[in-house]
């Protein structure tokens, strides 16, 4: 395993607790001022609530209200004082819990103090006729002790339920996740050569893409094994005949004892690497051809200019031969598509021309529009190709047989791997009365 990979299993397991702890807390803070505010609330309302009885109270005689020996009934009662002031200055009566000195200055409503060192919060109110001021006090201590007791209610629960979450989420990732690790364990007991498609038939949606995508890419990492096997192959059969041929024209060349024949073998062995250089070089483009990669390469061309230029490079070739060779004029015809791949296919395709046409022969190459489409067609004087062959030359090294001229029997192939890369249809015809061979390549919009 890489230093850098992760566990996506742990990733999983501390987002969703992490988010589960996070929304809890933000609901238990939230929780907490809510509580805290409705507390308050209610613990003023008793307040107002204790002032208004002791209020009730004021018609007997002050001295026969109790105050100070008043059960304490609760365990909370000591943080509760009440106060009765006659005329907000003499004090009548107090509980035991009340300080000496007024719990507040404010005659009316509520008010926060601070007495010997403590917070209170204190209710103020006057008798109707205001002969008596009530106060009633609640120490703050006691209000932050039943808060305290609040958020531990709130956040207790977190330890204990958090570790639950943990296993019960850490069960369900790893349930979840096992088809990925299923998924691993299949890639991992594959065997080496073993491109097949892997099985996607128990995978859920989620990891599906993957399967299709991995499958996809055996099939293209398969097909471009196949291409090198057949292209070492191909090289490997073609290449065998031309060496031989030149270790025999360089062992005749060696010992042959007059300098006319030795002139004559050197001058084979020469022609033999032309067509050894002429074969390696079309294998090399055809195997250049095998990846799938035209698409973001391709680009407006003109089949028109293209042409002119395949032309007048072959041209000094069909001159050696005596052979007319000729475009036809006519206008611009824009194609998308790789430039250099067209002039490839050009090149081949005036070159077959060239090589099968008799001495005095004419090959004419035209450019035409058909539609929106154009169309390229070379015309050869040369021996044609039967008709029920014509569906086999476009493969690799097959040669007509009777055919003189030395040859690889790639050059069709080529041609029609470009075709198929450019969306582009192949139709092999007879020439003009029924002599010679007229390829044309139509290459829609």
């Amino acid at each position: 395993m890489s230093a850098h990979a992760y566990s996506l299993k742990r990733r999983l397991l501390l987002a969703l607790l992490g988010g589960i702890a996070l929304v809890w807390l933000a609901t238990a803070v939230f929780s907490y001022f809510d509580a805290r505010h409705e507390l308050d609330e209610l613990l003023d309302a008793h307040l107002a609530q204790s002032v208004s009885l002791l209020l009730a109270q004021t018609g007997r005689e002050a001295e026969e209200i109790d105050t100070e020996h008043m059960p304490q009934l609760h365990k909370r009662a000591r943080s509760v004082a009440i106060q009765m002031w006659e005329k907000g200055k003499i004090l009548r009566l107090h509980s035991v819990s009340a300080p000496a000195e007024r719990l507040s200055a404010k005659d009316e409503g509520f008010s926060d103090t601070k007495v010997a060192g403590e917070r209170w919060r204190v209710f103020s109110a006057w008798d109707a006729e205001r002969n008596y001021l009530v106060q009633v006090g609640e120490r703050y201590e006691k209000r932050e002790e039943i808060a305290a007791d609040l958020v531990k209610n709130l956040l207790l629960p977190l330890l204990f339920a958090l570790p639950l979450l943990g296993l019960l989420v850490w069960f369900t990732v790893s349930h979840g996740l096992q088809p990925l690790a299923a998924l691993g364990r299949q890639v991992a007991g594959r065997d080496p050569g073993n491109l097949g498609s892997l099985d996607a038939g128990a995978v859920p949606a989620e990891v599906l893409p993957l399967v299709e995508n991995l499958n996809r890419l055996f099939e293209r990492v398969a097909q471009l094994i196949d291409n090198e096997r057949r292209f070492t192959a191909d090289a490997s059969h073609e290449l065998r005949t031309p060496l031989a041929a030149l270790k025999t024209q360089a062992q005749v060349a060696l010992a042959s004892s007059s300098d006319a024949e030795r002139s004559h073998a050197l001058e084979n062995v020469i022609t033999g690497c032309d067509r050894a250089a002429h074969l390696v070089q079309q294998l090399l483009t055809l195997a250049r051809l095998d990846p799938d990669e035209l698409g973001s390469k391709a680009e407006i061309c003109d089949l028109q200019a293209l042409a002119g230029g395949s032309v007048a490079e072959l041209a000094p070739y069909a001159l050696s031969k005596k052979i007319e060779i000729d475009l036809a004029e006519g206008a611009a015809a824009e194609i998308k598509g790789h430039a250099g791949l067209i002039a490839i296919l050009l090149r081949n395709l005036i070159d077959n021309a060239i090589r099968y046409s008799p001495e005095g022969g004419s090959v004419h190459v035209r450019v035409a529009r058909d539609g929106q489409a154009a169309t390229l067609t070379v015309t050869d004087q040369g021996p044609g190709i039967p008709a029920d062959e014509r569906d086999k030359v476009g493969q690799r090294f097959y040669r007509v047989l009777g055919t003189e001229e030395y040859g690889s029997g790639l050059g069709l192939s080529i041609v029609k791997r470009i075709a198929e890369l450019h969306g582009a249809s192949l139709s092999l015809e007879n020439g003009p009365q029924g002599r010679g061979l007229s390829v044309t390549a139509r290459f829609a919009p």
